[in-house]
């Protein structure tokens, strides 16, 4: 089955090159690689033209660009990678044999670069808490097939909590494959705001979606 990865970029100038060239072994290998930019003020969308299949434009907001980047997409298994986030060279492969054994959706597990050993702890728990609980966040690389995707809506269109909305609806249809080959994200995040507050923000955040707070709010919170 094609696989094709979707990037949401914003002002990712820094980063982009480097994500996009260490997918150039998966292009060669037939994989659709699709970045939508959502109205970047620096030049991502110029040094991602030549680095990948389909580069889009979008209205701002990472589950629009998603959307957006999934109606284009051609492949039959949808992967949507963070723009600091680095696949394994044999993605392609781990992803198509993960959902050819039923299942519908998946996501990898994840590890955290940065100078703070505490990001090594908060990987563990993520990968931990995504296998218990069925749920998925965006950093671990969420693959789905396209025809469960499109079932279940796509992204909702909200600003925040996107991910764990979408793994949600997905576990309707199947539990999640939860491959243990990791994924690498930047904690850049974590390092700018400080660790600590960073992951007490996150499970608050997650806490209050969970009693039902609307995600508008919760996005102007952690911004």
């Amino acid at each position: 089955m094609k696989l094709s990865i979707i990037i949401p970029v914003l002002n990712e100038e820094a980063n982009i090159e480097c994500v996009l060239g260490s997918l150039s072994v998966l292009r060669g290998e037939g994989v659709q690689v699709v970045v939508v930019d959502g109205g970047s003020a620096d030049r991502t969308a110029e040094l991602a033209a030549p680095l990948a299949d389909l580069l889009l434009h979008s209205a701002c907001g990472r589950a629009l660009q998603m959307n957006a980047g999934a109606q284009a997409a051609s492949g039959e298994i949808l992967l949507f990678l963070h723009a600091d986030t680095v696949l394994p060279d044999n993605a392609h492969v781990l992803v198509s044999d993960a959902l050819g054994l039923g299942r519908s959706w998946g996501r990898f597990d994840v590890a955290i670069t940065g100078k703070a050993f505490m990001l090594n702890v908060v990987a563990w728990l993520m990968n931990r808490r995504s296998r218990l609980t069925g749920i998925a966040t965006g950093d671990q690389a969420i693959f789905v097939r396209r025809d469960a995707f499109f079932a279940v809506g796509g992204f909702p269109s909200q600003p925040l909590m996107e991910d764990i909305e979408l793994s949600a609806r997905l576990r309707r249809h199947s539990q999640p494959a939860c491959l243990r080959e990791r994924v690498r994200t930047s904690g850049r995040r974590w390092e700018q705001k400080g660790v600590w507050c960073t992951i007490f923000l996150m499970w608050r955040l997650r806490f209050l979606y969970w009693l039902g707070s609307e995600p508008e709010k919760l996005a102007k919170a952690y911004r």
